[in-house]
C-alpha cells in the first residue's frame, strides 16, 4: 500500500511540473509498480489490451477519415454559417451539439467525432481550437448524463438499485441531472476558457512550395482543358493515348485522364490517372489536355469531343479545370551539373518511361518555358516541373545524381483534401454511430469503431495504412493505457477501500446532506486516479449502504455517485474524452487542473444542494 501511493504521489507532481513528457512519467509509473510487484505482468500490461484503449486507436483513423476527405470542414462551414464569427456562439454551439451527441453516444465517440469538426470550424474561422476542445471534451461528459446508456456509470448504479430489490432507474431518469450539468459548465466555461490563450506559434522554416504555390507560378491552369469523351461514337474511343498522336498533329498534350467509378451519385468517386502512352480511352473519361486554345478546340471537333466550360461539373466536387492532387501530383526537380540529361530534349529523355511523368513546364532563371516542351533541350541548372502518381515522384528521389527532388513533395500530398471522397465517409462515420447506438444491432461499440476505421483505409478515405498508422495519437495512447492499471494497483492494495470506508465512517452520522456531500467527495477524488466507471463500481454498494443505515432512500447518493464518477475534469487521463483533446489542444496537465479543478469543485456543490431537491431523501 506504501508503494502504491508513493508512485502515486510522484507521478502526480512530475504530471504537474510537466518537465517531463507526461506518457513517459506514465510508464515510469507502470514499470516501478511491476518492479514493486504490486502488479503482475499482465495486470499491468491490462490497458494496453483494454476495449477503450483500442476504441481510442480506431476512433483516431476514422477521425483522421473525416478530416482528410474535407467532411470535417463541411460541416465546420456549416455550424459556421449558424455561429457567424462570433466566439461566443461558437462556443455554445460547440457545448450544446456535443451535449446532444454525447447522451446517445460514447463520450468517447462523441469527441472522435467533433474533434476533427471543431479544428476545421476554427481553422475557418481563424480562432484557436484551444478555446473549444477541452470544452468539447467535457460536454461529452455531462451529455452522458442525460440519458441511462449516456456513460457506463450510469448503467452500473441502475443495475446497483435493481440488485438490491429497488426500482431500476429509466432511460431519461437522468435527463434534469444532464440539463443542469450541462447548464452548469456553459456558464463557468465561457469566461473560464479564456485562460486558454493560444500558444505563441513558433514560426518554421518552410522547405518547399506548396503544390497550389508551384501550379500558380508556372500558369499551369491558364493552358488546362478538359474534354469530355461523352459521344458513343467518338474517334478516340478504344485508341491509346499514345495511338492518338496528338502531340504531333496539334502540338498539345494529355495530362491525365478521370473516370467515374460508381453509379450512386451519393458514393460517386473520381477515378484519377495519368495519361500512360498504352492508356485505352473509353466512352465517358474526361482528358485534362495542355496546349493553345485553338488547337484544343479543333481537336476536340474533329473527334466529337465535348470542350467543358468552367461551369461544367463532369464528377460531382469538381466544378473546373484544375490541377488536383489526390492520386498524381507535382514536384520541382533541379537538373544537376553531373547530369546525363543536359544536352538532351524533353522528348529523348525517357521521364515517361522510365519515371511514368509529365513534364509541365521548364523554369529556366526567370523564365518559364510551357510550349512546345517536347523539343526543348535540357540545361543546366534548370528546374522542371514533372507530374506523376505520388510512388512515381518518390521513386524520383533516387536519382541524386542526375537531378534533386525540391521541396517536401510527399508532405505537401498528405494535406490534400480527398474531397471527393467525402460522402464516402460521411456514410461510414453513420454508419458507426448507429451500430454503436442501436441496442439491437449485435455488435460490440469497438468492433463498430474498429470495422469503421478499417473500412476509411479501404475506401480510400485515408490514404494508406501508412497514412493510418500517422492519424494515431501514440503519446495519447501510451499515456492512458499506461495509467489504467492504476486503478487495479489502487484497488488491490486497499487504498481506495481504506480512503471511502474512512470517510463515511466519520460522516455517517452528520445527517443525508453532509454524508451525500462526503460521498460526492470521495467518488470525485478518486475518479481523478481510477477510470470513471471502476470508481462507480467501488463506489455504488458503499453509497447504497449508507443511506440504508441511516434510513434514506438511495436514490440521491446513487446519483452522486454517478454524477461525481463522470465529471472528472482536472485530469487529462481521468477520461478518455479528456486524453483524446490533449495533444489537438497543446493542453499540459496544469491546463486541466487550472479549468477543470475549478468546474469539478463547482459542480460538487451544485449536485449536493440539487439532487436531494430532484430526489428526495
Amino acid at each position: 500500500m506504501i508503494a502504491t501511493l508513493i508512485i502515486l504521489l510522484v507521478s502526480a507532481i512530475l504530471f504537474v511540473s510537466g518537465r517531463i513528457r507526461s506518457d513517459l512519467v506514465a510508464i515510469c509509473a507502470l514499470l516501478a509498480l511491476l518492479l514493486c510487484q504490486v502488479l503482475t505482468p499482465a495486470e499491468g500490461l491490462s490497458g494496453f489490451s483494454n476495449t477503450t484503449v483500442i476504441m481510442m486507436i480506431g476512433l483516431f483513423v476514422v477521425g483522421g477519415g473525416i478530416l482528410q476527405t474535407g467532411l470535417a470542414k463541411m460541416i465546420g462551414s456549416k455550424v459556421m454559417s449558424l455561429s457567424g464569427n462570433s466566439e461566443t456562439k461558437m462556443f455554445l454551439l460547440v457545448m450544446l451539439v456535443t451535449g446532444a451527441i454525447g447522451a446517445f453516444v460514447s463520450n468517447t465517440g462523441t469527441v472522435a467525432l467533433m474533434l476533427p469538426i471543431i479544428v476545421s470550424m476554427a481553422a475557418g474561422a481563424g480562432k484557436s481550437p484551444r478555446r473549444f476542445l477541452m470544452p468539447l471534451a467535457f460536454a461529452s461528459s455531462m451529455g452522458g448524463m442525460m440519458t441511462l446508456i449516456g456513460t457506463p456509470p450510469n448503467l452500473i448504479v441502475s443495475d446497483t438499485l435493481q440488485n438490491s430489490g429497488y426500482t431500476p432507474l429509466s432511460f431519461f431518469s437522468f435527463l434534469p441531472v444532464g440539463l443542469i450539468v450541462l447548464a452548469v459548465g456553459i456558464v463557468y466555461l465561457l469566461p473560464a476558457t479564456k485562460m486558454l490563450a493560444p500558444k505563441e506559434k513558433q514560426t518554421k522554416k518552410k522547405t518547399g512550395k506548396s503544390l497550389k504555390e508551384l501550379v500558380n507560378e508556372y500558369g499551369i491552369s491558364s493552358t488546362l482543358f478538359r474534354v469530355h469523351v461523352k459521344d458513343a461514337s467518338s474517334g478516340v474511343i478504344g485508341k491509346t493515348v499514345a495511338g492518338l498522336n496528338v502531340y504531333r498533329e496539334y502540338g498539345i498534350n494529355v495530362l491525365e485522364v478521370r473516370r467515374s467509378s460508381g453509379q450512386n451519385r451519393f458514393v460517386r468517386t473520381v477515378n484519377q490517372q495519368l495519361a500512360s502512352p498504352d492508356m485505352v480511352i473509353g466512352q465517358g473519361d474526361v482528358l485534362y489536355i495542355s496546349g493553345e486554345p485553338e488547337m484544343v478546340s479543333r481537336f476536340a471537333t474533329d473527334y466529337s469531343l465535348r470542350l467543358l466550360d468552367i461551369h461544367t461539373d463532369e464528377i460531382e466536387g469538381s466544378s473546373n479545370a484544375s490541377m488536383d492532387f489526390f492520386d498524381i501530383g507535382v514536384a520541382e526537380i533541379l537538373i544537376m551539373p553531373t547530369s546525363s540529361m543536359i544536352g538532351r530534349k524533353i522528348s529523348e529523355a525517357g521521364f515517361r518511361n522510365k519515371f511514368s511523368v509529365n513534364v509541365l513546364g521548364i523554369r529556366r532563371k526567370n523564365d518559364y518555358i510551357l510550349r512546345d516542351l517536347g523539343g526543348v533541350k535540357i540545361l543546366e541548372g534548370d528546374v522542371l516541373l514533372v507530374q506523376g502518381a505520388w510512388s512515381d515522384i518518390a521513386r524520383m528521389r533516387n536519382e541524386s545524381v542526375n537531378w534533386v527532388v525540391l521541396g517536401e513533395p510527399l508532405k505537401e500530398a498528405a494535406k490534400v483534401t480527398l474531397d471527393y471522397k467525402a460522402p464516402v465517409a460521411a456514410v461510414i462515420m453513420i454508419a458507426m454511430i448507429v451500430m454503436m447506438v442501436v441496442d439491437k444491432i449485435p455488435v460490440a461499440p469497438v468492433t463498430s469503431v474498429l470495422l469503421a476505421a478499417i473500412l476509411m483505409v479501404i475506401t480510400g478515405c485515408v490514404r494508406s495504412m501508412e497514412a493510418a498508422y500517422k492519424t494515431i495519437n501514440w503519446q495519447t495512447i501510451v499515456l492512458f493505457a499506461a495509467m489504467l492499471p492504476m486503478s487495479i494497483a489502487l484497488e488491490k492494495t486497499g487504498v481506495s477501500t481504506m480512503i471511502s470506508d474512512s470517510i463515511v465512517d466519520g460522516l455517517g452520522g452528520s445527517g443525508p446532506r453532509l454524508l451525500l456531500a462526503g460521498i460526492y467527495a470521495v467518488t470525485s477524488l478518486m475518479t481523478i486516479f481510477i477510470s470513471n466507471t471502476v470508481t462507480a463500481v467501488l463506489m455504488a454498494p458503499i453509497a447504497l449502504q449508507c443511506a440504508v443505515q441511516i434510513g434514506v432512500s438511495p436514490v440521491p447518493f446513487m446519483f452522486a455517485v454517478t454524477v461525481a464518477a463522470s465529471m472528472c475534469f482536472a485530469s487529462p487521463f481521468s477520461t478518455p474524452p479528456n486524453a483524446l483533446v490533449m495533444s489537438a489542444g497543446q493542453y499540459t496537465f496544469m491546463d486541466y487542473v487550472k479549468v477543470g479543478l475549478p468546474l469539478q469543485i463547482l459542480m460538487g456543490v451544485v449536485m449536493v444542494f440539487v439532487l436531494p431537491l430532484l430526489f428526495p431523501f
